[in-house]
C-alpha cells in the first residue's frame, strides 16, 4: 500500500517514538514535537487513516497508537528502500583475528559480539562441512570400543565425531582408515562423487568397507536438521526484553531456543534469499516467535552462500541499528572467509 508523504512521515514518527519510549503515541505529541506542518487535528486524522489501513492500533483505551506488524513492515521496507542498509554506522567491533584457527570459534565470537552490541539474541549458523575441501583427517582409537574421527577443512572448520562399536576395534583398522582417507580425500570437497567413490571403493576388503561405513556420518557435514550448527548468544537478553514488552508465555519461546530446529529451518529459508531477510510478528510461521522480529543476512565467498547472521528480538526493536550491525557482521564474516578459504 502506498501512503501519502505526510502519512508515511507520521507512521515513521510513531514507530520510532514507540521504539524509543514504549509508550503509545498521540497526535498532540507528534504535532508539538515534530515539524509536520499540520495541526494536531490533521495529524489525528492521519493516525485514524493509518489505523484503518491496519498499520496502527489502539492499545486498550489509550488515546495514542502503537504500530502493528503491518506498520513495522512498511517502516522497515521504507528504511531499506530509501536510506539504504548501511545508513547507520555499525558499532559492532568485529575481531576475528584471534579465532583464525577454527571457523566455529570465529562464529561463536561473532555471535557474542553481535549480542552485546544489540542487547538481543544473536544467532550465527555454521557453513556446512560439505562447502569446503578436506585438509586433514584423524581416526583415533580412544578406547577398545570407541573411535573419534576428526575432519579439518581448508576453511579451518574442525568437526569431531565419536563412534562406538559392539566389538573391540582393531587399532590397525583405525590406522588404515586414517592413512586411506587422507590419501583419497585431502583436497576433495565432501559430498561430491569423488568423495563418495573413495568411501565405496571396490578395492576395499569387506572389513575395511564395513568400518568406513560405520564412520561415514563424520563426512556428511551439517544439514538442515543439525541444530548444533547454530551459535546462539543472548538468550537471557531476549527473554528480559520480551518480559518488559509484557509477553507472559515465554515457555514456548525458551523451548524453541533450546531445541533450535524450527529456528534453524527459518534460517535455512533466509539462506535462500538475497539481501536482508526480515520477518516481523505473524510473518514468522512458528507461534512461539510471533511476538518477535528476525533480522538476518547471508555471508559467504565467491557468490556462494555459506551461512547466516541474524538477530532475534521484540517487534519494538531499533531496526535501523540492528540492520546495520547484522549487515556489517555478515560482510565481515565474508571477508574473513575469503581470506582463509
Amino acid at each position: 500500500m502506498a501512503l501519502k508523504p505526510r502519512q508515511e512521515q507520521v507512521l515513521k514518527l510513531v514507530v520510532e517514538e514507540y521504539i524509543a519510549t514504549g509508550a503509545p503515541v498521540g497526535s498532540r505529541r507528534l504535532a508539538e514535537r515534530f515539524p509536520l506542518g499540520a495541526a494536531a487535528s490533521t495529524v489525528r486524522n492521519d493516525l485514524a487513516e493509518l489505523e484503518e489501513f491496519g498499520m496502527l492500533e489502539h492499545p486498550h483505551t489509550s488515546a495514542g497508537r502503537v504500530p502493528t506488524d503491518a506498520g513495522y513492515r512498511y517502516y522497515v521496507d521504507a528504511l531499506l528502500r530509501e536510506r539504504g542498509e548501511r545508513s547507520v554506522a555499525p558499532t559492532l567491533p568485529i575481531a576475528l583475528d584471534r579465532a583464525r584457527a577454527e571457523v566455529d570459534e570465529a562464529l561463536r565470537e561473532t555471535a557474542e559480539a553481535l549480542s552485546r552490541v544489540t542487547h538481543l539474541l544473536a544467532v550465527v549458523s555454521s557453513p556446512a562441512l560439505t562447502t569446503s575441501a578436506v585438509r586433514h583427517i584423524e581416526v583415533l582409537a580412544l578406547q577398545p570400543h570407541a573411535v573419534m574421527v576428526v575432519v579439518i577443512t581448508t576453511s579451518g572448520q574442525v568437526t569431531k565425531r565419536v563412534f562406538t562399536f559392539e566389538d573391540p576395534v582393531d587399532e590397525g583398522l583405525a590406522e588404515f582408515a586414517r592413512v586411506y582417507l587422507n590419501e583419497r580425500l585431502v583436497g576433495v570437497q565432501l559430498g561430491t562423487r569423488r568423495a563418495t567413490a573413495a568411501l565405496e571403493s571396490e578395492e576395499l576388503h569387506a572389513k575395511e568397507r564395513a568400518f568406513l561405513d560405520a564412520i561415514r556420518p563424520a563426512f556428511a557435514g551439517t544439514g538442515p536438521g543439525d541444530a548444533d550448527s547454530l551459535h546462539l548468544d543472548g538468550t537471557s537478553r531476549l527473554l528480559e526484553h520480551m518480559s518488559r514488552e509484557g509477553v507472559t508465555h515465554l515457555n514456548g519461546l525458551l523451548a524453541l531456543l533450546e531445541e533450535r530446529y524450527n529456528l534453524l529451518e527459518l534460517l535455512c529459508e533466509a539462506l535462500r534469499e538475497d539481501g536482508m531477510y526480515l520477518r516481523i510478528g505473524r510473518e514468522i510461521p512458528d507461534p512461539s516467535l510471533q511476538a518477535c522480529s528476525l533480522v538476518a543476512a547471508n555471508y559467504g565467498v565467491a557468490n556462494r552462500r555459506l551461512g547466516t547472521v541474524s538477530v532475534l528480538g521484540p517487534k519494538r526493536m531499533d531496526y535501523q541499528r540492528v540492520i546495520a550491525n547484522v549487515r556489517a557482521t555478515a560482510d565481515g564474516l565474508s571477508a574473513y572467509l575469503e581470506e582463509i578459504w
